[in-house]
């Protein structure tokens, strides 16, 4: 049920990667809040089972493929927003790749490359696309989900630890001069959270005992754990905050 600190009516929301994991927890949890969600991901089939679980609560979303390594996947999507909506209240870039795990120095051109095109290239022209909206609109919210590995780089997860150190300085830079147009830019930084992507982590028990060591609860996060802390950063309750690097550890907020 909605509250008025969090209520999303009226707002449209764009979430990208929200075909399952965090991205789906949260495209969920802004609907149950009265957004509009735009669910995207590269496949549209995987975003429209999203969709359906959301209509079937009451809630209103809809379905948008959309690659954010693509330029042109990029382009497409705003504009069709920009045509069926007129506008974009909340951007939530939630997208990425982490196409290699291992030694940083056997790193090959091809991961770098898909690494930085999404968790990098992508995270900035999305949120330039976006802030151009919401400008034109009068205000807006950008919230990206960065990493705790942008504070302390992973165990051979060398190029994504270094995306993501990149998004956390991106949200800075947007926010400092975003702010002027109304703008809120944040970011969430999840530590070990259990999810399809981080499966690697999950899977191989020498990185899953590694990874649990550096946490001081000693447990892994939920995405519905995550989600929570983006309502926050989308809604009005969050109106003063802004740059401000939101810090989620395996459960605990620092």
């Amino acid at each position: 049920m909605s509250t008025n600190l969090f209520d999303l009516t009226g707002k449209i929301a764009l979430v990208t990667g929200a075909s399952r994991g965090i991205g789906e927890s949260i495209a969920k949890l802004f609907a149950e809040q009265g957004a509009h969600v735009i669910v995207s991901s590269r496949r549209a089939e995987s975003c429209e089972e999203v969709v359906a679980a959301i209509k079937a609560t009451g809630g209103s979303a809809e379905a948008m493929a959309c690659h954010i390594g693509d330029m042109d996947n990029i382009t497409a999507t705003f504009a069709a927003i920009k045509a069926k909506h007129g506008k974009l209240d909340i951007l939530v870039n939630n997208a990425a790749a982490n196409p290699y795990f291992g030694d940083i120095l056997d790193t090959d051109l091809g991961a770098f490359n898909k690494t930085v095109d999404v968790n990098i290239r992508g995270y900035f022209f999305m949120s330039v696309e976006a802030g151009k909206m919401m400008r034109d609109a009068g205000g807006g919210c950008i919230v990206n989900t960065a990493s705790i590995n942008g504070l302390q780089p992973g165990h051979q997860q060398g190029i994504y630890s270094i995306t993501k150190a990149a998004v956390i300085n991106m949200t800075k830079a947007f926010a400092k001069e975003c702010a002027r147009h109304n703008i809120r830019v944040n970011a969430l930084l999840p530590g070990l959270t259990k999810t399809k992507f981080a499966g690697a982590l999950f899977e191989n028990e020498k990185m899953h005992k590694m990874a649990m060591a550096t946490i001081p609860m000693a447990r892994h996060a939920e995405p519905d754990e995550m989600a929570g802390t983006v309502l926050y950063l989308a809604s009005d309750a969050s109106s003063y905050t802004t740059g401000e690097c939101i810090v989620v550890d395996g459960g605990f907020t620092l």
